[in-house]
């Protein structure tokens, strides 16, 4: 399966629910007026969109509409989708062109955290990258052997210390095996819940003291992880952990699972944050590198 086939199958549900609908609704107009408007951003809504965001859609597509003198409410969709591609940004790739790159992981429990870093290794591997993983989840249980499967699977060097080691001694200790094994890119897993968020949150922020001493001169990203099944709960996720996490990026699992796909704009409207990869299936190959053009293509076309 090509890869435009592979996301346009992940993306099955979502356009369904959004896209189908919305043809539906076209279809059932003899004329663009403010009744359409009104149900097309219920319809966006309903895909979780977000409120926010399908009023900015909408109120954006009347000013277009306005501008092209458009009447035929077929002529709609294409408008939508031109939109939607430009709230979605442009440049979405990582950023790890230094000798020496720092991908920290972060995110809730029960997201696909660990799932993501071994798909995340193996995409990396594939482009000639040498690639270390950390073991920096030392307090869940069966983390670190679920990292080492994932490790072998992508054919990645993983650093470990036991169960309840600190993990900015993980992190402090792969950095220099990174270094001296002369590895493209280091990934980092985090813990996704203590005791409460706030010893999260300082956790995180422990090991990121430590990747800047350490890393110093290194390219650094903060992906994020989030379940796109939760929806709109992801935007709540996405707001705290950029309060305190320094986050650079989205990366949106389980897409293929949900119609809820429309996170994926309302995450990069309201949050600031560009999505960067997205995943549509268990496969290791199943992670891909987010592209806004090849996502509207896959939802609308």
């Amino acid at each position: 399966m090509g890869i435009f086939n592979k996301i346009a199958s992940g993306l099955k549900k979502t356009k369904e629910s959004m896209v189908k609908r919305i043809e539906t609704m076209l279809n059932s107009f003899t004329k663009i007026d403010e009744e359409l408007f009104e149900q097309l951003e219920e319809l966006l809504i309903l895909a979780d969109v977000g409120v926010p965001t399908s009023e900015k859609i909408c109120s954006m597509l009347r000013d277009r509409v306005k501008e092209k003198g458009i009447t035929d409410p077929s002529e709609v969709k294409g408008l939508l989708k031109e939109i939607i591609t430009e709230l979605l940004g442009e440049d979405n790739s990582l950023n790890t062109n230094s000798p020496l790159s720092v991908i920290l992981v972060v995110g809730v429990n029960g997201v696909g955290k660990t799932t993501t870093i071994g798909k995340l290794a193996n995409n990396l591997q594939s482009q000639g990258k040498r690639v270390i993983l950390a073991a920096g989840d030392t307090y869940r249980a069966a983390a670190i052997e679920q990292l080492e499967i994932w490790a072998q699977r992508a054919d990645a060097v993983i650093v470990k210390h036991a169960q309840g080691t600190d993990p900015a001694a993980v992190i402090y200790d792969a950095l220099t095996a990174a270094k001296s094994r002369k590895a493209d890119v280091l990934i980092c897993d985090t813990a996704g819940r203590l005791h409460n968020k706030q010893n999260l949150m300082s956790e995180l922020a422990k090991i990121s003291r430590v990747i800047e001493r350490e890393g110093e001169g290194c390219d650094k990203e903060v992906l994020l992880v989030l379940d796109a099944t939760t929806g709109q709960n992801g935007i709540n996720q996405a707001r705290e952990f950029k309060q305190t996490s320094g986050i650079t990026g989205i990366v949106l699992t389980k897409l293929d699972g949900t119609a809820k796909g429309g996170v994926v704009i309302s995450i990069r409207d309201q949050i600031g944050l560009p999505v960067k990869y997205i995943g549509v299936g268990e496969k290791l190959d199943d992670l891909r590198p987010f592209d806004p053009v090849e996502f509207a293509n896959a939802l609308f076309d």
